[in-house]
Order: structure tokens, then sequence, then C-alpha cells
């Protein structure tokens, strides 16, 4: 039986990509693995594609990316740590 290679590398990418969305950083427990799925998955093929498998990489992308993510996405990486006046 002969599977197509297409399918193969999309059911890899999926999978690689479902690990990845479920190490991301939680600023609490409010989301869910699949509401991390859900609200990240678009914009990860969208804008860190390249990256995909590669875990980390996929991670410093999204955050690196963080002001093109969507709403949602946005709001499972957390609002970014701002420094205060006195550290300035």
């Amino acid at each position: 039986m002969l599977i197509d290679r297409n399918i193969v590398r999309n059911l890899g990418l999926a999978s690689a990509l479902a690990f990845c969305l479920a190490l991301l950083p939680l600023t609490a427990s409010a989301f869910t693995y699949e509401d991390q799925r859900r609200l990240c998955m678009g914009d990860a093929f969208r804008l860190c594609s390249s990256e995909i498998p590669n875990v980390a990489r996929i991670t410093a992308c999204m955050q690196r990316q963080r002001a093109h993510l969507s709403e949602g996405c946005r709001r499972v990486f957390g609002k970014p740590t701002e420094q205060s006046a006195s550290a300035r």
C-alpha cells in the first residue's frame, strides 16, 4: 500500500506543531492544550512554518512575531514584561 508523501509530511508537521503548542509558555493555567492549539496553529503555520518541527525555534519565532500574532494567540503568550522606571 503506497502512502502519499505529502500526507505523511503534513501529518508529521501537524504532530510537531501540536507538540510545540503544548510547550508554549503560559502566564497562567487558563489555557488548555486544545485552546493553545486552536488559537495558535494558524499563526504558527503562517509566521513560523520554516521552523517546524524544531520546538525551541518555533517558540522563539512566535515570540519574535508577537506583534503579528492573532489576538487569541497573543493572549496565550501573555503580555510582555515591561521594565519598571527604576530598572531603566
